[in-house]
């Protein structure tokens, strides 16, 4: 569990978090959502800790970042999984080698040893062994971003934080993504937010909402009453999207 005290962040006099509170649970998917500009990417870098916020507190599991020692921040930032934009993988590496890399920076586990994590979590996210010795460009978009979670989660994380993770891909690869993000967070019992644009991604995995609005939280709830709420500012985002447009114009044809 992730909790958000009143955090506030500014950049050069301009106030980009204006005292954001929320919980995100364990073991759900918990979305950031927003208009660009809306301070989602501030947001998400104060939970990763690579930016501090100027007041407010950040809770892991009841414990504060900013009380913990350096040794002790370090450490949870250990217990941290990232899946970037893109993916962000080494070009230079095989899919092997990129999920690899965590453990060899982390980790004083035998070759042996991370070699079978290494398999265990790429047979995970469903990669055929042929795939795994070949290098990034070699493979689909919808692969590469099976590997960066495999490499977010061969550490076994505590906390997963995904930006963007279905940019770039068809929407039917994208839904894939998203439930295995989705199996992946309920198996291992770990907390995952997520930052996104994507309305599909709303209404396939939103298990907690957050909304935010020129750098406050402006909604909050679940995929199953963001189509009901009364917040103009929500349902303004939500029924610009392209995917509201298309169910909107299929309810129209069918009347």
């Amino acid at each position: 569990m992730i909790e958000v005290q009143n955090i506030k962040k500014a950049f050069e006099g301009e106030e980009i978090l204006k005292g954001i509170s929320t919980v995100f649970p364990k073991g759900q998917t918990n979305l950031i959502i927003g208009q660009s500009g809306a301070g989602k990417t501030v947001f998400l870098k104060c939970l990763l800790g690579l930016f501090r916020p100027d007041s407010g507190k950040i809770l892991y599991d009841n414990d504060p970042y900013s009380s913990l020692s350096d040794e002790k921040q370090r450490e949870l930032r250990r217990q941290m999984g990232m899946v970037f934009q893109g993916g962000a993988l080494f070009d230079s590496m095989t899919v092997e080698e990129n999920v690899m890399f965590p453990l060899q920076m982390f980790t004083k586990q035998s070759r042996l040893s991370m070699m079978r994590r290494v398999k265990e979590v790429l047979d995970r996210v469903n990669l055929a062994e042929a795939q795994q010795k070949k290098y990034p460009v070699e493979i689909s978009g919808g692969m590469q971003k099976r590997v960066a979670i495999a490499r977010a989660i061969v550490n076994r994380p505590k906390y997963l934080f995904c930006d963007e993770p279905n940019s770039g891909l068809d929407p039917q690869t994208a839904t894939v993504i998203d439930n295995l993000i989705l199996e992946i967070t309920r198996e291992y019992d770990i907390t995952t937010v997520i930052n996104t644009h994507d309305m599909n991604s709303v209404l396939e995995i939103g298990e907690k909402i957050v909304f935010l609005q020129n750098g406050r939280l402006e909604w909050e709830g679940d995929k199953n009453v963001i189509f009901k709420t009364d917040n103009k500012a929500v349902t303004e985002f939500v029924y610009s999207s392209d995917l509201f447009r298309k169910v909107r114009k299929a309810q129209l044809q069918g009347l």
